[in-house]
């Protein structure tokens, strides 16, 4: 996506030159290469894959981000906010004949709110490599400038960039950063303005056809309420700290990448772990292996464990999922019955 004609003749060349360095050992100095080397001489899927790590698309030049190789295996403990992930971002990319048939808008935003360190930014990742769709990834605060309408010029340039290359994914992380409610920001009217050339962006009269927008946030609830109506972000998605078996899961990716002894009980760890968000996780197995380390063994053992236990605390308080539970309970639809007993006094 974003290739235009000059960009596939130089990674066609690229991909060559690939190829002829895989057989440049087999070449002599002679001035002239053997006949039989040539017929010999393939381009392989490979070299148009290693050529594509060094062509930019001329259209994204300017906020291409390179996208870790995130899959869905990657992450665990998401359980049924993954499905609605995917029916939200996957499905419309892949299945866009099925949405038409159905007379189905697909969303046009989606927000992920919840507690530092469970993986928002992760799972934006992960939805841009499934889709395989281009993936600008924008920080809420590199945004702003002191130079006035700068700020909402950036902002456009995202979406102009998005449209000509789509099917895209723009994903603003921090989205509080540059969205906060409207006459909150008291050192001028930047904030105002960038909100104002959001939602213009969202539901102005250029379509986003084949864009998506995905925001994350830990402070949902000084967002401006503008944005959080539906046909802008449609879908609220609470990413919360995981359960004991989605810590289990967790656990079983991280602790994969390093040697374990035969007394680790990996679920003995997801049941001590309660409060542990998937960042915490990756730190209590990454302190595991550091004390083995330090004792000269060359697999980790459950005393380990128990021990960056107690150096490794959880980031999610009581206080603080309460606090999100509360935000999430105020996103949900339904008509609010009032008590009998409150009736008569409207």
């Amino acid at each position: 996506h974003g290739f235009v004609g000059a960009d596939v003749n130089a990674l066609c060349k690229e991909a060559a030159m690939k190829a002829l360095r895989r057989y440049l050992p087999d070449l002599t100095s002679e001035d002239e290469i053997p006949q039989e080397i040539i017929d010999q001489m393939q381009v392989m899927g490979a070299d148009f894959e290693e050529a594509l790590k060094e062509i930019e698309p001329s259209a994204m030049r300017e906020v291409l981000v390179e996208v870790p190789r995130v899959n869905w295996t990657d992450m665990g403990g998401l359980g049924a906010l993954k499905q609605e992930l995917i029916e939200s971002i996957e499905w419309p990319i892949k299945q866009p004949e099925k949405f038409q048939k159905m007379g189905i808008r697909p969303p046009k935003g989606i927000l992920l709110y919840g507690p530092p360190g469970t993986g928002k930014t992760m799972i934006a990742q992960a939805v841009a490599n499934e889709t395989n769709a281009n993936f600008i990834s924008i920080r809420g605060p590199q945004m702003l400038s002191k130079w006035v309408g700068e700020s909402e010029k950036a902002i456009r340039e995202i979406f102009r960039k998005a449209r000509q290359v789509s099917p895209a994914i723009i994903f603003f992380d921090e989205l509080d950063s540059i969205a906060p409610m409207r006459g909150m920001d008291e050192g001028g009217r930047v904030m105002e303005r960038v909100v104002n050339q959001l939602l213009a962006e969202l539901d102005g009269l250029e379509a986003l056809k084949d864009v998506v927008v995905i925001a994350a946030t830990n402070r949902p609830d000084i967002l401006d309420p503008a944005l959080l109506r539906s046909g802008r972000f449609d879908r609220m998605l609470l990413v919360g700290p995981p359960d004991r078996q989605g810590r289990h899961e967790i656990l079983k990716i991280h602790a994969s990448r390093t040697p374990k002894g035969e007394d680790v009980s990996l679920e003995e760890l997801a049941e001590l772990t309660d409060g542990y968000v998937g960042s915490d996780l990756d730190n209590l197995c990454r302190e595991a292996a550091m004390l083995a380390l330090r004792e000269g063994l060359d697999r980790v053992e459950m005393r380990h464990y128990r021990e960056a236990l107690k150096k490794v605390r959880p980031s999610v308080e009581e206080q603080m999922l309460s606090y999100y539970e509360r935000i999430g309970e105020r996103f949900k639809g339904g008509i609010k019955v009032e008590p009998a007993s409150l009736a008569g006094y409207r």
